[in-house]
């Protein structure tokens, strides 16, 4: 461009002629061009010389010229420009455009963008090179105009890193495909963050994607391919056909994984915690985490003692270890991970976020979670984009995850790659949150390392998800019986001519000059390490305890027990009362909050019957000010579903929640524990799987799932079949979790009527979690403090109730959180003639008060009705006891709200039975049998609950079992 000056506003109808002229410059370049436009607004001096000029020459071209707005292309960037001109500025530049050479300024900017934006569509990252390299258009100089004789033409390539201001076209197209078409390919231009487009940009544009390391860096990367390689093939002889999910073919994740650690040490990370699935683990448990290859071997030899009830296989296994790097001791954790694979990543970040809010690091500066994925699964399972949705939310946030890719290219059978997945790349599914991704050749072992590095600093300096994709091949089959070349013979036949990664860059150091029989001398080594079943990590620290580590001694081995001090004194509780219900002046809730207050400082002071929202309330203000945390997670939990619990009260006169909300329990004491309530994401698998991982490393804080109807916990169930329910046998990890589970048939049909509580029932055995339906606010007060202050840890099913939420019948007493405790059966209320009582009807919910009502309006007098309100673990001595309270009873009914194969009869009638007597008869009375949990039509609903209330004490029919 030629340069003119000019005084004012004269020449800009000549600008705004040549602003016509060069529309090339917008249409389908318009996202390039606004780029370049914000960048000219942040700093004029960081865009082009030509763009500059360009920039400054419209900021007097008219708004629209006598034109329509329509007619005028990027009328906001003229517009922008005018109102800056009115605001000052006297002497001003005008462009008189030169314009073939402005267009192949123009088309060399596009040609780096087009580089930074598809450049890894070329990039070489299949070891198995199956596929040529298609030419891309747009990476063509010609696509853009270029001819030969434009190779020496000059440009100006000052936005970019390579070190020079300006290049010729041969030199800067040499550079990019260098930097962003070698075995390294990354994407990130699709992030709307500048600053993180123009830190990968000076990452690697400055060095070309090239990593320059030493000759020990580049030793040391040998021997972790050695390790990689030396430990599948020694199992593979060894244990023939015996699974592992070999990581041959993938040996540089091993590599990748040292890096990360190391790095992570110097920079400060103190504990990793990892998920990941099979593929690798053996590999990672011992050459990672440094677990002994004895203690591997013992357990491929069945000879490893078997401490657990029922145990699991070994490529499921957790591990946790302490190493050295080069910045101090870090601590390594394995998480325990069923098959269903990807389920293990939020209970990692749920896990994370506890150690982090342990440390006070709200930033993730010390913590770091590491999360492995197979292609397949990365892209299939959904609940990686449920985890992805809680990366940056307030409550969930673990300051940013590592997410490292192991992607045969296959799937996680020999699926055709196109029936894997809807996307390009199986990462794209991150591209939600915006995470960048680098993809990187994993015969390429010094490409992956430097990826690493990248991905581990951007992650520390932005506090964002990132990406490696290690793009590798499976050696081996699914699992070490498959034979893959059935269905992708070409495909292994290409596997079969590979040398390894590790002989790969062996031959490549040794053509360096660093010896020829280094690579042969580390595998010999290696071998001698597995025979005498030594560490491959050194060192390994054995001593090592961080003080912020958790003594779990105290919950191990306990045996059950219901019993359990929890009433607090009456001063105590007036005390806390009060500081609950007390709003500051410069609050000013809603009225309808208003009036739950109010009614909730009278409960306190005793003027009222206390209801389930303060019971619930009350417990957790006592356990916080006794140093217990509460943290309570779920979809409306602030609120409450059936807006019961306001914990949150937000001020009708404020907008923002940093300034605009109160809540009272986290101002109970001066130094109390922390509350935190959080309104999740719609989401019940992930978020569920979350507060599991944060449950288990602590064992002191209550925490606490919410469902916002019981039945939503349906699409938690992987979490409570494979951790919640079986978790403690499986893996000897014992876990605290509490889940509240809205129940009650109230007519508000099948999908919010019932929390399934025959599947927690069926997945009852080995005192492996405890399942309860309280009645009362003093039930839920007393099982809520019973969590934490006995020092036993087990799952905790809670359903809770609906209309029993605001009943008059369910408030209670304050003497009755005063005195007692949680009771596992409530005994009859009603003061009847022991002997005269022939039928005890045993239930469990809401359908008690029905079954009161009833009685009432008939006189039947001779029926006691008991309410058991654990369901699991049966409490069978407090039930026996009912019975003998009653010698002249002949029938025992069991009396529920849901159909016959749900609910609690199925199982609880096998309890029953134990504890009769010879010569008693066992009913039923409930709904029949039905595939739908509840009915949908309000009046068969009430036929239904009027005719299963009325069965209770009817004679009874069919067939009746007699002891």
């Amino acid at each position: 461009m030629s340069e003119t000056t000019s005084q004012g506003a004269s020449s800009t109808s000549s600008v705004y002629q040549a602003y016509q002229a060069n529309t090339y410059l917008f249409g389908g370049n318009a996202p390039y061009v606004e780029e370049m436009y914000e960048n000219y607004l942040a700093n004029p001096g960081g865009v082009p010389d030509s763009w500059r000029d360009y920039f400054d020459a419209l900021q007097h071209v008219p708004a629209a010229d006598g034109s329509n707005a329509k007619d005028v292309p990027h009328l906001p960037v003229i517009n922008a420009f005018a109102e800056r001109a009115k605001q000052g500025g006297t002497k001003v530049v005008v462009a008189n455009v030169d314009a073939e050479m402005g267009r192949k300024r123009t088309a060399a900017q596009q040609l780096i963008a087009a580089y930074r934006n598809v450049g890894v569509s070329w990039a070489d990252l299949d070891p198995l090179k199956r596929a040529e390299r298609v030419v891309i258009p747009e990476l063509e100089p010609s696509f853009y105009g270029f001819s030969d004789a434009d190779q020496e033409a000059v440009f100006d390539t000052s936005n970019t890193f390579f070190g020079k201001n300006s290049m010729s076209l041969r030199e800067l197209m040499n550079a990019l495909r260098q930097t962003y078409c070698g075995t390294i390919g990354a994407q990130f231009m699709h992030t709307t963050d500048q600053n993180h487009k123009r830190w990968w940009q000076q990452k690697l544009e400055s060095i070309r994607s090239k990593p320059s390391f030493s000759v020990e860096q580049q030793k040391h990367i040998l021997d972790r391919l050695t390790a990689a390689e030396g430990l599948e093939r020694f199992l593979h002889t060894k244990y023939v056909g015996q699974k592992r999910f070999s990581l041959e073919g993938g040996e540089s994740f091993i590599a990748c994984m040292d890096e990360l650690i190391q790095s992570a040490g110097v920079k400060g990370i103190q504990e990793i915690v990892i998920g990941m699935a099979h593929r690798g683990r053996l590999n990672v448990l011992v050459n990672s985490l440094g677990k002994m290859p004895g203690d591997l071997f013992a357990e491929f030899d069945h000879t490893a003692p078997e401490e657990l009830t029922s145990g699991d296989v070994k490529y499921h296994q957790g591990f946790s270890s302490d190493v050295t790097t080069r910045g101090g001791p870090v601590h390594l954790s394995l998480a325990f991970n069923p098959s269903h694979l990807e389920i293990v990543n939020p209970v990692v970040e749920g896990s994370v976020r506890a150690r982090m809010d342990r440390r006070a690091d709200p930033l993730g500066k010390q913590v770091l979670p590491v999360l492995v994925h197979g292609d397949a699964a990365f892209s299939g399972q959904g609940v990686n984009m449920e985890t992805f949705a809680l990366a940056e939310t307030r409550g969930y946030s673990t300051g940013g995850t590592v997410h490292i890719i192991i992607n045969n290219q296959i799937g996680f059978t020999t699926s055709d790659p196109r029936d894997s997945r809807s996307t390009l790349y199986c990462t794209d599914v991150i591209k939600m949150i915006e995470a960048p991704v680098v993809h990187v050749n994993g015969d390429d072992p010094e490409a992956v390392v430097l990826a690493t590095q990248l991905a581990l600093e951007f992650r520390l300096e932005f506090r964002k998800d990132v990406v490696v994709d290690i793009v590798c091949f499976r050696k081996l089959g699914h699992n070490e019986q498959d034979t893959p070349a059935l269905t992708q013979p070409l495909m292994y036949k290409k596997i079969a001519a590979h040398p390894g990664t590790r002989s790969l860059y062996a031959d490549k150091l040794a053509a360096q000059g660093l010896g020829a029989t280094l690579g042969d001398d580390m595998v010999k080594a290696f071998r001698a390490a597995m025979d005498a079943g030594k560490h491959t990590v050194d060192p390994v620290l054995t001593n090592f305890k961080s003080k912020y580590a958790v003594d779990w001694a105290p919950f191990i081995g306990q045996k059950w027990t219901d019993a359990a001090e929890t009433a607090i004194p009456l001063g105590e509780w007036k005390r806390l009362a009060e500081k609950i219900t007390t709003i500051p002046a410069s609050v000013t809730p809603h009225n309808l909050v208003r009036k739950v207050y109010e009614d909730r400082a009278a409960m306190g002071r005793g003027d009222l019957p206390v209801d389930w929202g303060m019971g619930e309330h009350m417990a957790f203000a006592s356990l916080v000010a006794s140093g217990y945390p509460v943290r309570l997670s779920g979809e409306d939990c602030g609120r409450g579903t059936f807006t019961h619990r306001h914990s949150v009260i937000h001020d009708q006169n404020r907008e923002k929640w940093d300034v605009g909300t109160y809540i009272p329990l986290q101002n109970v004491t001066d130094n109390q524990a922390p509350f935190v309530v959080i309104d999740s994401i719609l989401s019940e698998e992930a978020v569920l799987a979350f507060e599991y991982g944060y449950a288990s490393n602590e064992p002191n804080t209550l925490v606490i799932w919410e469902a916002q109807f019981g039945d939503f916990a349906n699409g938690a169930q992987v979490v409570i079949d494979q951790f919640i329910a079986s978790g403690e046998v499986k893996w000897g990890r014992v876990n605290g979790i509490t889940l509240m589970l809205p129940h009650g048939y109230e007519g508000q049909g099948p999908e919010h009527s019932s929390a399934r509580l025959e599947r927690f029932m069926q997945l009852s055995a080995d005192t492996n979690m405890q399942v309860v339906q309280p009645t009362t606010a003093s039930q839920i007060f007393h099982i809520l403090r019973r969590q934490m202050v006995r020092n036993i840890r087990k799952p905790l099913i809670i359903l809770t109730p609906k209309s029993l939420l605001r009943a008059k019948d369910a408030a209670s007493p304050v003497s009755e959180f005063t005195k007692g405790s949680f009771q596992t059966i409530i005994p009859e209320q009603k003061a009847l003639k022991a002997d005269k009582v022939k039928r005890l009807v045993a239930c469990s919910g809401k359908v008690y008060y029905d079954l009161v009502k009833k009685r009432e309006e008939i006189a039947a007098d001779d029926v006691a009705i008991i309410r058991v309100e654990q369901l699991y673990p049966f409490p069978h001595k407090a039930f026996a006891a009912e019975l003998k309270r009653y010698p002249n009873v002949t029938e025992v009914v069991w009396c529920q709200d849901e159909p016959q194969n749900q609910g609690a009869w199925f199982f609880v009638q096998h309890y029953i039975y134990e504890n009769m007597f010879d010569g008693q008869k066992r009913g039923y009375s409930g709904r029949a049998a039905s595939a739908s949990p509840a009915v949908g039509y309000a009046h068969l609903h009430q036929e239904q609950q009027k005719a299963l209330v009325e069965g209770a004490f009817a004679k009874l029919k069919g067939t009746v079992l007699t002891k």
